[in-house]
């Protein structure tokens, strides 16, 4: 995939079912007798997604519930927030959007449909590639079935060496599919930046016997909170300079705000994390844009290749300036 400048690509996290939003948040609000999300959409109204049916009642128990706002949005069918929660991503920088529906159901076949009706749904929504995200193949095979390749190519997340995801390389190849590829093994999470090396050669391996094209394929070396191991984030960033040396050619990136999970003030120790990703050798991010706005990690990216000497004689910086100026 190529974006316009040679600039970082972004690929926005934020429409996954697993997202939530604590109930005593600022953004939720209350108005006789209803509960809902404010936000103001994309034409500068002020809305509301009712969350009434499924915040709890009880004071006590509304403390501590988490408001699972994109399923909410999905089960409702509000077109309203959903085109909101996908263009706000686009505007702000994204050029993937993600999509992933694993909580909507336990039931496969309901998965399926799910996933199917999200797709159609995102792509009549946004030009941008929407990645079909899931732990099981057959909801990303579903999700594939759907998509419309003349709008956009389609991609999918994730392969990797557990047991029945190799047949995702299969269907990449098959709809000439961006592979998004994570470091998990066939016995589980990688323990260290060796073995996330280690099991994303073999699936480089694997790509290669696959056919895939060097710029198709997305190597997440997996980012692990700092708060439940202290050497996790260093695992993950020399997992990525390792990768970077041996693999020049090859997109890299990750789950980049998984590192702050669980500590204050999140937004300080993602942005100093993605910083410290693009240097060890990510040129892709997985991010929430409105939180991260990209347009600061892609400054961050020109000039500090410029800076390291990776851009001979700043050209690629020079031009990004240019554009800044001529966009001003």
């Amino acid at each position: 995939m190529k974006v316009k400048g040679n600039g970082l690509i972004v690929i926005g996290e934020n429409f996954n079912a697993t997202r939530k939003i604590k109930a005593n948040n600022p953004k939720v609000v209350h108005d006789d007798g209803k509960v809902g999300i404010g936000y103001v959409d994309l034409s500068g109204n002020k809305r509301v997604l009712d969350c009434t049916d499924i915040v709890p009642k009880d004071p006590a128990q509304r403390n501590t519930f988490m408001i699972p706002h994109i399923g909410q949005a999905l089960r409702k069918n509000d077109m309203n927030y959903i085109t909101w929660a996908i263009k706000n991503q686009e505007r702000q920088g994204a050029h993937i959007i993600d999509l992933c529906v694993d909580e909507m159901s336990v039931y496969p076949e309901e998965r399926f449909e799910w996933i199917r009706s999200l797709v159609k749904m995102a792509q009549s929504i946004t030009d941008a590639v929407v990645t079909v995200d899931s732990s099981d193949s057959k909801t990303i095979y579903a999700g594939l079935e759907v998509h419309d390749g003349s709008k956009s190519r389609p991609a999918i997340n994730s392969f990797n060496l557990e047991p029945g995801r190799q047949e995702l390389v299969v269907m990449a190849k098959d709809r000439k599919a961006l592979l998004l590829t994570n470091a998990s093994g066939q016995r589980g999470m990688p323990q260290n930046a060796e073995q996330r090396v280690q099991n994303l050669t073999k699936c480089m391996e694997m790509m290669d016997a696959g056919g895939i094209p060097m710029e198709d394929r997305f190597l997440d070396p997996l980012v692990f909170p700092i708060g439940a191991g202290p050497d996790f984030g260093n695992h993950y960033l020399d997992a990525v300079r390792e990768l970077r040396t041996r693999y020049p050619a090859v997109h890299i990136f990750g789950g980049h705000s998984n590192v702050s999970f669980g500590l204050p003030n999140r937004k300080l120790l993602n942005q100093v994390f993605l910083q410290l990703s693009i240097l060890a050798g990510c040129d892709a991010l997985m991010i929430d844009p409105i939180m991260n706005p990209p347009a600061e990690f892609n400054a961050f990216h020109f000039a500090s290749r410029a800076l390291f000497g990776k851009d001979e004689y700043s050209v690629q910086y020079l031009k990004y300036a240019r554009a800044l100026k001529a966009a001003a």
